[in-house]
């Protein structure tokens, strides 16, 4: 097995292009194949009808066929427990429990060998299941998504299971995000078009850079102005956490995959907000194999004044990881 770190793309990073149908889901995959990203990673509930219930045998072959012809190969299925699917009933573990099957189900009908499990997904979930996954031979990884980190309360209790379980196939999945050490310049510009007083929005970068508990800088701007708008702006604090990618270095042979979020690729190759060189030269170092899958986000806080071009971004975040690599 090759000691390099893999790279992929999550198709989730097209989604503004997809849910216009400038691009198919073919589209998508190939975008990603030009790139030289090996991985897909899929989101099924934005790509495959009915999912998570098994796709056709129709699809399936199609899916394959499509790996086949651009020589990528599927990474990573992301899922999601929506608990309110039916009106004025919420799932019980049991519920929960059977939904999560059927995502394994599906993963490993189309070749997945990882599950990205949304964060929210409790540890007595996580134990239930744990067999099943076993017996798929899919490996679960709890998304490390700010604002936790994989050394915050939630993510012990994970490790916990891992611990007590002793199995290979449940692990973390740490998502870039959580690395965020500039506010995304995305973000903050499109709160002021929506009305935000820019120089609070200037101080909220400040604290941030400087790095101030969100708390605390949420409790300033209240004192400075009570409109709403403001406080969105003091909440991206909280919501675009920075902390040193050393943490990573005690359980990095529990990760199994990398979110590899970026919201602003620059021209000279760099992300705006996070600072990659760091996050991946811990990798490196601690000797992470598994993929990096590129997931852009930036899309939604650009679609009201620019023509968004996540092909662009994507290739240029895939340029940067094979640099970095």
């Amino acid at each position: 097995m090759s000691n390099l770190i893999k790279r992929a793309v999550s198709l989730y990073s097209y989604q503004d292009e997809y849910f216009q149908r400038k691009m198919t889901l073919e589209d998508c995959i190939a975008a990603a194949a030009a790139t030289g990203a090996t991985g897909i990673e899929l989101i099924g509930e934005q790509s495959v009808a009915n999912c998570p219930k098994l796709p056709s045998d129709a699809f399936v072959d199609q899916w394959f066929g499509w790996m086949d012809k651009y020589k990528v190969t599927p990474v990573a299925h992301d899922m999601f427990l929506d608990y309110t699917k039916k009106k004025g009933h919420y799932w019980s573990d049991d519920e929960a429990v059977e939904s999560f099957k059927q995502d394994i189900r599906f993963a490993h009908k189309l070749g997945f060998k990882i599950i990205r499990v949304i964060v929210n997904t409790t540890p007595q979930i996580m134990e239930k299941v744990i067999p099943f996954a076993e017996d798929h031979d899919v490996k679960l990884g709890i998304e490390v998504h700010a604002p936790w980190n994989i050394n915050s309360a939630w993510m012990a209790k994970h490790w916990e299971v891992m611990e007590k379980t002793g199995t290979k196939h449940f692990g973390f999945i740490p998502d870039m995000g959580g690395f965020t050490q500039r506010l995304p310049r995305v973000q903050v510009d499109r709160l002021i078009r929506q009305g935000a007083d820019p120089e609070i929005a200037k101080f909220v970068c400040e604290q941030h850079e400087k790095g101030v508990m969100a708390e605390y800088t949420i409790y300033e701007v209240s004192r400075m102005s009570n409109k709403r708008i403001d406080m969105a702006v003091a909440e991206l604090s909280r919501h675009n956490t920075y902390v040193n990618p050393i943490s990573l270095v005690p359980h990095i042979d529990r990760i199994i995959h990398i979110h590899g979020k970026f919201l602003e690729m620059l021209e000279d190759y760099t992300e705006y907000s996070i600072p990659y060189k760091e996050v991946v030269d811990v990798l490196k170092k601690g000797g992470f194999n598994g993929y990096i899958a590129s997931e852009y986000e930036g899309n939604r806080h650009i679609q009201d004044i620019y023509e968004v071009d996540s092909v662009e971004q994507v290739r240029r975040h895939q340029e940067m990881l094979k640099r970095l690599i």
